[in-house]
């Protein structure tokens, strides 16, 4: 009897917070996984206690030449990919008293620019690869505007509109593409809303990947969220971090369904 291949992902952001624990999920299925974040070490040592599963394929992903040698190492590896999940992302917040443009370009580059790289890098790879999926990390935040949030959800409001606009274009080559967005945990922006936020990272990634294996279109934070960070977006003048602090410099702790 022929035994079905193991599936392959890559997965971005993997050094800690929900890309970590995801990381693990994935792992425990026996699939096979490329790891990126910037940090060399936590990827090595996921390698080591999963031999034979893990492709290690760090690196800087706002460097377009370092994703094109990435997709390269996968593609001589593996020939082929079936899931990418892009995790990687980090936060700084806007004061608008001092309105610094520079920190909205850095959290574009990183949440949004990399972002493309990454799925130009694997698009071919999916092409070739088996019931291919495609999933981005977007933010609650494109759905209701929260104070000092502006370069954040500028960003995931434009990694949205990518993924919304691509899957029209790639319906013909079968990749199939779910947006998740997530909730607030773990930043000075939920403060308000810690009785409500018992999510662990742990927690959130067994979720997310239970839900992804029925590949929705969009994997929504949950509904008793709302109500909570509703009151925040009314709150201008709420005291929160300094101009330029970041929540992670790591994927999104602070975004978790």
């Amino acid at each position: 009897m022929r035994r079905t291949p193991p599936r392959r992902y890559w997965l971005t952001g993997v050094s800690n917070g929900i890309g970590a624990a995801l990381a693990e999920e994935i792992l425990k299925t026996g699939a096979h996984l490329a790891v990126s974040s910037r940090s060399l070490a936590p990827l090595k040592a996921l390698s080591q206690r999963y031999p034979g599963q893990v492709l290690v394929v760090a690196g800087d992903l706002t460097n377009g030449q370092r994703v094109r040698e990435i997709g390269e190492q996968i593609a001589k590896e593996w020939g082929s990919l079936d899931t990418m999940i892009l995790n990687a992302g980090t936060c700084e917040y806007v004061d608008a008293n001092q309105f610094d443009s520079s920190i909205i370009e850095h959290i574009v580059r990183t949440n949004l620019l990399a972002s493309s790289y990454c799925i130009a890098a694997a698009r071919p790879l999916l092409q070739a690869g088996t019931a291919p999926h495609l999933v981005g990390m977007a933010s609650s935040v494109t759905w209701l505007p929260l104070p000092r949030a502006e370069s954040h959800g500028d960003s995931k409001a434009g990694l949205r509109h990518l993924f919304e606009s691509l899957r029209i274009d790639v319906a013909p080559e079968n990749i199939e593409m779910t947006v998740v967005s997530p909730g607030l945990i773990d930043t000075p922006l939920s403060n308000n809303a810690q009785g409500h936020l018992d999510w662990s990272a742990g927690k959130a990634a067994r979720y997310l990947f239970d839900m992804l294996k029925n590949r929705p279109l969009d994997l929504p934070l949950p509904e008793l969220l709302m109500p909570v960070l509703w009151p925040l977006s009314q709150k201008p003048d709420r005291t929160g971090p300094t101009i330029g602090e970041r929540a992670r410099c790591n994927p999104p702790l602070e975004d978790l369904p």
